[in-house]
Formats: structure tokens, C-alpha cells, sequence
């Protein structure tokens, strides 16, 4: 996109109109979007984002609350489509369909639509909406195949830039081959148009910006705030002590996926510039668990530098991110990534830990580094309707200097996502939510503990087939920071009606008889800090609230209470803990 030269004089009012004014159409578009899509996965749970794109694949601006994770490959797609139709092949009112691995580097339920946005007959501007298809094909139902899945063929249907409309007319054919080959095809269709109506919105207000300001004026204020909020953000890094630092954790293995995967993370700060080197990533595997994306080195990079500012590619001007074709981050197509997200919150997590000997008091603990429990339950009503339960159950949050981490929350990828109202699952389907509530005893112990993790427990009215896939933080659960402790694990739990206790469960397309019950256990966070120096009067609320049990108040805080009453005992709490502080390290 060219613009002015960056000398060209800006009435400082005017600039601060067009910064908020950016942001604001992608979150009129994100209105639009909610409001008439039919999947709770958008409407709901919210798992889409809106953006302005120029042609060289620069974010312009994107929804507040948009997915995090989908921060990184939006430009992706652009540059990828400018390749394949050329500048010139896109024409006014043309729109895209595209969720091809090989440049969205997702799983294919992320679907993009797209449109080119044209002043005065100048391709200026792109339009997009990225968005959760609840099926696309293959053993894609629900968040996809997880790691089972060996190819993207077996995930669904692949989409590689197709105009499914051009010049306003509908591709008759395209929309007909969609349709026939999704099982869910009024709810994603529909989703479709919701995404189509979306970019429409966005260009009425981009004309009404271009009219109002003028083509010069408004690519340069562009061009102005892309270098201030590059300025910002090397303002932050400017405040990390010069230096390389590095870290490394793990997320499980197992099954089709092999080994563990190596998560490592070298951070080099130089002068408000930093270098995100992931090279020590384990490589690509055979199972649908990698990915082609940024977005881990970015998410984490805006966490620290500008977590409350919008959203633009200024903001990551001073980053340069390295990740070597073949790791699981950067993985060559056809490699399966029906599961690509299942890393990423990891990723953030150890970038940060990499940074946390440099930057103490602002880096927390883990968190538990999954994209939430998913719930997804479906099958055929009475009347034979096809139906599909989805929800995303978040987990705790690592503590912090200055207190707890937040309890029941999504994953730092995830945005505004949130999870699915018990009314609205109940009413759309066939099952019951038997219980929704914090899982006690599931934050790491620390002087601040680490958030709760969440049990759902869910009763199927109906035969049909539960998607419960083990979660890939078990082994490696969420690390504690300076003494603090580990959080709980997630899992996912079963019993049949004939059973009389739950069972752990590792499948896909589970198909369970009438009344049988499912727990999704999503993990807590690490803790921060020696648990011994937590006040002993805040231990005790935790216990009177069930947060923590009096058993672990004694076994992890030291803090002793009275069986009945639980009135705080001082002077054996100060007693214990002393001895246990003398215990040998």
C-alpha cells in the first residue's frame, strides 16, 4: 500500500481519529459478525477475529477481544492470495475462501473469508473474517481431528484462494461442492454469509473514511501509527537488560505423536529490539499436532509490550521471530496440523519464562497452556436432525508478583473466547450440564496461588459421540515460578451407566449410550513465590471459600486449622512452619 512520505504534515487531531477509528470498524465488523452468525462457536464462545489488511499482508487493525493466535497468519493469507490471483485478478465485490494449510497453517475449520477493498479503483485495502467452522469435511466435527489425524485429505475439505463469489455473483458450483461435502451445512453456510456480511460492513466505512479524509491523508496517518506503535514497543524492550535468555519445557507425547516436544525458547534483547528464536523447537511429527505460524513469539511479544494498545503490524516491527522450515512451528505442507493450536499457550508460556530472571516482577507463572477443555458432544436427534455440542472450558492462570492468577479463564491465544452458556447448550441439545465449578486444590501453591482449573460435567440424553482427546499438559503440567508449585492437571473422564466410577478416556468419536456422563477437568496455574510467605489469613479464606482444602493448607501453606471451625491456629501455623522451612531443600 503506497502511501505519502511520512513528511507529509498531519493535524494531530486528525490522527487520533483515524487510530481509534481503525479499531473500530473491525469491532463493528466483530458486532456484525456475532450477531448473525449460527454457530454458538462464533456467536458465543467467540472464536473468530475481524482485520483490515493492506496488499503487502500488514495488519491494519483487528478486533479487540479477536482470537489472539490469529494475530500472526492473516498477512499469511493476503500475501499467499496476491501470489496466486495477482493485484490485477482481484476485482470489486470479488470474495475468497481459503483455509489451505500450506499458507493458513491451521486446522481447517479456521475458515478466512476475504474481500478486496477498492478507492477509485485502487486495490487499497483487504476485508477479512476469520472464523470457526463447526465441520469441514472429514473427521474435522467439532475443533477438529486433534493430533489422530495423519493428512489434511483425512481432516476435510481444503479451500486454496477460490472465489466464492466473483464480482458479486455466487459460484454456484463451489458453494454446491461445499455443501455436499460438510455435514452441518446451513450452520457453516450461514457462517459463511455472516463472514461475507461482515467485510461488506467494513467497506460502507472505509468509504466513509477515504471520502471524509482522502486517500494521501489516511495512508499516511496508517503509515504514522504502524511507527509509533513500533516506538512504544521498543520504549518496553528498551527496559529488559540487554542479552540473550533462554528456557525450555515440554508438552506430552505419546501415541501417534512420539516423544515429548521440546519447547525452547532464546530471547536475545538489543537496544528495544528482541529476537524470538524458536530453532530449538522439537521437528515436525506424523500426527496433526504442527503448525505454520508466528503467532506463539508473537502473542508473547505483545503480552510484554503492549497488551492494552490495538493490534497493528507496528506493533511487531521490532521483532524478528526465527523458526526454521521443519520445526513443529513452521511445518511443511503436507504435514497434518488438525491440532495446531494444541502448542502455541505453551510457547507463549516459555518465552516468558525464558525472560523471567530479567523481568521478575512482571512475569508470572504458567498457566495451564491449553486452548481450554473442549466439550464437543454430537450425533442425530429423535428426529434425525444432526446436532453438535461445543464449548471451550478454560483453566487457572499462573500467579503473579502482586496476586493470584484468574481462575476458570481461556488460554493468553485465545482472546475474548469464552465458553458456551449452560442455557443456551442445554436448549440447542440433547444433554444436561450436571455441574459447572472450580476444581479444589487445582492451583499451584505459592506466596500467590495459581488460578483454578474447571470440571463440566455433562450428561448425554441421547446415543452419540464424545470427542475426548487427552490433554497435552498431563506429564508437564504448569509450572510454578521462584518456589511457587505446579498446577493441576486436565483430563477427561467417563462413565457409563452401567459404570459406577469415572474413567480416564484418550478417543475421538466416542459413541456412549444414553445417560452416560462426561467430566472435562481443565488444569489450574503454577504458583509465584514460597507458599510459606503467603498471609495465613488469606490460606484460611481460601479453604472457608473451597478453593483449598485444609489438607493441602497444611501440607503446602503450613497454616493449621481447627477441624470444625477452621478458625486459624497461629501459633501452630507459625510452629510448622518453621520445621518446614528447615527441611532440607
Amino acid at each position: 500500500m503506497s502511501r505519502k512520505p511520512e513528511t507529509m504534515t498531519l493535524d494531530p487531531v486528525t490522527l487520533e481519529v483515524i487510530r481509534n477509528a481503525l479499531p473500530a470498524v473491525a469491532n463493528e465488523m466483530a458486532v456484525d459478525v456475532v450477531r448473525t452468525s449460527y454457530n454458538m462457536m462464533i456467536y458465543e464462545v467467540r472464536d473468530f477475529c475481524t482485520a483490515l489488511l493492506d496488499p503487502d499482508g500488514k495488519l491494519v487493525a483487528q478486533n479487540v477481544g479477536g482470537v489472539s493466535h490469529f494475530v500472526a497468519d492473516l498477512g499469511a493469507i493476503i500475501v499467499d492470495g496476491m501470489k496466486k490471483i495477482g493485484r490485477d485478478g482481484f476485482k470489486p465485490d470479488d470474495v475468497i475462501i481459503t483455509n489451505h494449510q500450506a499458507a493458513a497453517g491451521q486446522h481447517l475449520n479456521n475458515i478466512v473469508i476475504y474481500m478486496p477493498y477498492f478507492h477509485e479503483g485502487e486495490l487499497v485495502m483487504f476485508s477479512v473474517v476469520r472464523a470457526h467452522w463447526i465441520d469441514i469435511g472429514g473427521i474435522s466435527t467439532g475443533f477438529g481431528a486433534e493430533a489422530n489425524c495423519t493428512d489434511p485429505w483425512m481432516e476435510g475439505l481444503q479451500l486454496d484462494q477460490l472465489k466464492i463469489q466473483e464480482g458479486g455473483k455466487t459460484n454456484e458450483l463451489l458453494l454446491k461442492i461445499i455443501r455436499d461435502n460438510i455435514r452441518f451445512p446451513d450452520a457453516s453456510l450461514g457462517d459463511m454469509r455472516s463472514q461475507i456480511a461482515g467485510c461488506k460492513l467494513a467497506h460502507r466505512r472505509l468509504d466513509e473514511l477515504f471520502k471524509r479524509f482522502g486517500r494521501d491523508t489516511f495512508l499516511a496517518a496508517i503509515g504514522r501509527i504502524f511507527d509509533e506503535s513500533e516506538e512504544k514497543c521498543r520504549r518496553v524492550v528498551r527496559g529488559i537488560p540487554d542479552g540473550v535468555y533462554e528456557a525450555e519445557q515440554f508438552v506430552d507425547g505419546g501415541g501417534i505423536i512420539g516423544p515429548p516436544i521440546r519447547i525452547h525458547a532464546k530471547v536475545t534483547v538489543d537496544d528495544g529490539h528482541m529476537v524470538i528464536d524458536l530453532s530449538g523447537c522439537s521437528g515436525e511429527r506424523k500426527a496433526g499436532i504442527n503448525s505454520r505460524t508466528y503467532a506463539g513469539a508473537r502473542v508473547a511479544y505483545k503480552a510484554l509490550t503492549a497488551p492494552q494498545e490495538a493490534v497493528n503490524e507496528g506493533g511487531f516491527a521490532a521483532l524478528d521471530v526465527i523458526i526454521p522450515e521443519g520445526n513443529i512451528m513452521m511445518a511443511r505442507y503436507p504435514a497434518p496440523m488438525s491440532g495446531w493450536s494444541l502448542i502455541v499457550p505453551t510457547v507463549v508460556d516459555v518465552i516468558l519464562l525464558a525472560l523471567a530472571p530479567a523481568m521478575r516482577e512482571e512475569i508470572p507463572a504458567a498457566h495451564h497452556g491449553l486452548l481450554g477443555g473442549s466439550v464437543v458432544f454430537f450425533g442425530a436427534n429423535e428426529k434425525g436432525k444432526p446436532f453438535i455440542v461445543q464449548s471451550l472450558e478454560g483453566g487457572g492462570w499462573g500467579g503473579r508478583s502482586h496476586e493470584d492468577g484468574a481462575s476458570g479463564s481461556v488460554s493468553i491465544c485465545q482472546g475474548d473466547v469464552r465458553n458456551g452458556t449452560i442455557e443456551g447448550i442445554e436448549i440447542q441439545n440433547p444433554v444436561i450440564v450436571e455441574e459447572r465449578g472450580l476444581r479444589r486444590d487445582s492451583g499451584g501453591a505459592g506466596r500467590f496461588r495459581g488460578g483454578l482449573g474447571i470440571d463440566m460435567r455433562v450428561r448425554n440424553l441421547i446415543e452419540g459421540r464424545w470427542n475426548l482427546h487427552r490433554p497435552r499438559r498431563v506429564d508437564n503440567p504448569a509450572w510454578g515460578l521462584w518456589k511457587g508449585e505446579v498446577g493441576g492437571t486436565a483430563d477427561y473422564q467417563l462413565r457409563l451407566p452401567e459404570e459406577t466410577d469415572f474413567r480416564s478416556v484418550n478417543e475421538s468419536r466416542y459413541l456412549v449410550p444414553v445417560d452416560s456422563e462426561v467430566i472435562v477437568r481443565t488444569g489450574g496455574g503454577g504458583g509465584w513465590g514460597d507458599p510459606l510467605e503467603r498471609d495465613a489469613a488469606r490460606v484460611r479464606e481460601d479453604v472457608v471459600e473451597g478453593f483449598v482444602s485444609a489438607k493441602k493448607a497444611r501440607e503446602s501453606y503450613g497454616v493449621v486449622l481447627d477441624e470444625a471451625s477452621l478458625a486459624l491456629d497461629a501459633a501452630a501455623t507459625e510452629a510448622l512452619r518453621a520445621s518446614m522451612r528447615a527441611r532440607p531443600a
